[in-house]
This record gives C-alpha cells, sequence and structure tokens, in this order.
C-alpha cells in the first residue's frame, strides 16, 4: 500500500467519503462529499493527515503554516505539533472586534509560509488567504491540501504563484469506490 492508500482508507474509515447528492460550497453540486470535520475530528485520520503536511515541509528551513480558518486550523495546529513549528490562523475577513485582525498569530515581513487547507475545488478560500498572508508581508509559494477536487483549485492557485500539493485527489478516492 502507498502512502495515498493509506490515507485513502483513512478518510473512508472516518467516513469522511460520502455518496448522494450534495450542495458544494461554491454553489455547484457533486454526487459525492468529503466531510472534512469527520477527518479533522477523527484522531487517527488527523494524526496521518499532520504527518504527511510535516513530512512535506521538512526540507524548508524556518517554515511557518498558515491555516486556512476554518477547517485548515486544526490540520495546522496538528502540523506545527507533528513538524515543530509555528503557525498563524489566516480569516476569510478581519474581525470587527478585538484586535480586528485578518491574521491572527506572530508574523514577520518576509517569513516564508506554507498555507494548509482541507480540501479545495475552485482554490478559492487558499488564493483568499494567500493574498491575506501577503498582504501581511508574508511569502507564499505552496499550499498543502488534503482532498485536491479536481474542479480548478491547482490551476487557480497556480495562476496567483502558488503550487498547490495534494495528499489526495477525488480521483484517488473514486477509483477506491
Amino acid at each position: 500500500m502507498t502512502a495515498t492508500d493509506d490515507l485513502v482508507a483513512a478518510l473512508r474509515a472516518a467516513d469522511a467519503v460520502q455518496f448522494g447528492e450534495f450542495e458544494l460550497s461554491h454553489g455547484g453540486t457533486s454526487e459525492y462529499y468529503v466531510d472534512k470535520y469527520l477527518f479533522e475530528t477523527d484522531p487517527d485520520c488527523l494524526s496521518a493527515i499532520a504527518g504527511a503536511f510535516a513530512d512535506r515541509i521538512d526540507d524548508v528551513a524556518d517554515a511557518k503554516l498558515a491555516g486556512v480558518a476554518l477547517g485548515g486550523v486544526p490540520l495546522a495546529a496538528a502540523t506545527a505539533t507533528e513538524a515543530g513549528v509555528p503557525y498563524v490562523i489566516a480569516r476569510k475577513e478581519a474581525k470587527d472586534y478585538g484586535t480586528a485582525n485578518r491574521i491572527e498569530g506572530r508574523l514577520d515581513d518576509g517569513e516564508e509560509v506554507v498555507v494548509v487547507e482541507d480540501i479545495a475545488t475552485t482554490g478559492q478560500s487558499a488564493v483568499d488567504a494567500v493574498e491575506a498572508l501577503r498582504d501581511a508581508g508574508a511569502v507564499v509559494e505552496r499550499a498543502l491540501i488534503v482532498v485536491d477536487r479536481e474542479e480548478g483549485g491547482r490551476e487557480l492557485l497556480a495562476e496567483h504563484g502558488v503550487e498547490m500539493e495534494a495528499l489526495v485527489t477525488a480521483s484517488d478516492l473514486l477509483d477506491a469506490e
């Protein structure tokens, strides 16, 4: 079994891959759904994802992660713990109370940041996070994604100068059906 096969098996064991008719956040519909809340709250699945992400950042000196709120935050926290690196949280928009930050945590100008996200469909939420991080002074060239639904996310990120690395693709999930 490959690492991809192991992760597909973990996602399925967590019942995170469901079949039926589902509306997606971008307004489209799909015959399958990957429930991030099921795989992010399953300790075995979360640990496998964090380990796989940590392996992919071990070559980055002074790496910092950015979890895209909400789904990327537990992934960033678990990966940060696994890899021993800090992380920040990128919000979709600044909150209107407290510090009113769009980026939460310590981020220095010029720091290299790797975005961590749960699922990429169109890739827009990851791009929004990349733009917020860049506006805050970060250098962002990579995004680690658990599941690439293969619906344009990789291409949109590439248009913004970001290489997307997915642990699993929709093809991997559906071929295991």
